[in-house]
C-alpha cells in the first residue's frame, strides 16, 4: 500500500473553520471507506488557542449534522510543511502566511486555498471567519463543498 496523502487545514486560530473542515473531511473519508488513505489534521497560523477545543458554536453545528469535532487547537510551524503534502488555508490571510512561513518552493507548492477546490466555484474565495461574523452553520456548509472537491481532487476524479 502506498503512503497515505497528508492534509492539514489551516485557520487563524484553529478553533473554527480548520477544525470544522478536518471534521467534514474525516467524516466523508468514513462514509466511502478511504481513512486509510489519508491522515488529516488541523492547525492555526496563531497561537492563542494552543490545547484548546473548537468553539462551542463550532462544535454545535457539526453536532447538528451528527459529526462530532474532537481536535485541540495547535499552531502551525515551519517543520509541520514536512509533515504533509496539501497545507489547505481557509482564507487568503491566512494563504499568505503559511507562504511567508515556508522555507522552500517546495513548502509553497503544498500551500493551497480551501476554497478553490470547491465544485460550485469559489476560486480565490475565502471561507468567512465565523468567529467574528457569525454564521458557524453556513461555514459548515461552505466547508462540506470545498471539502467534496478536495477529495476528488485528491482521489483523482476531479
Amino acid at each position: 500500500m502506498s503512503r497515505p496523502i497528508r492534509v492539514c487545514f489551516v485557520c487563524l486560530g484553529n478553533i473554527c473553520r480548520s477544525p470544522t473542515a478536518e471534521a467534514v473531511f474525516l467524516h466523508l473519508l468514513a462514509e466511502r471507506g478511504l481513512e486509510d488513505r489519508f491522515e488529516v489534521d488541523s492547525a492555526g497560523t496563531g497561537g492563542w488557542h494552543v490545547g484548546e477545543r473548537a468553539h462551542p458554536d463550532t462544535r454545535a453545528a457539526a453536532a447538528s449534522r451528527g459529526i462530532e469535532i474532537r481536535s485541540r487547537a495547535r499552531q502551525f510551524v515551519a517543520k509541520d510543511f514536512d509533515a504533509f503534502d496539501y497545507v489547505v488555508a481557509m482564507d487568503g490571510s491566512n494563504h499568505r502566511d503559511l507562504l511567508r512561513l515556508a522555507r522552500t518552493d517546495e513548502d509553497r507548492a503544498k500551500v493551497h486555498l480551501f476554497r478553490d477546490f470547491d465544485p460550485a466555484g469559489a476560486p480565490g474565495q475565502g471561507v468567512p471567519d465565523p468567529y467574528y461574523e457569525g454564521g458557524f452553520d453556513a461555514v459548515y456548509d461552505i466547508c462540506e463543498a470545498a471539502a467534496e472537491g478536495l477529495l476528488a481532487h485528491l482521489t483523482g476524479r476531479a
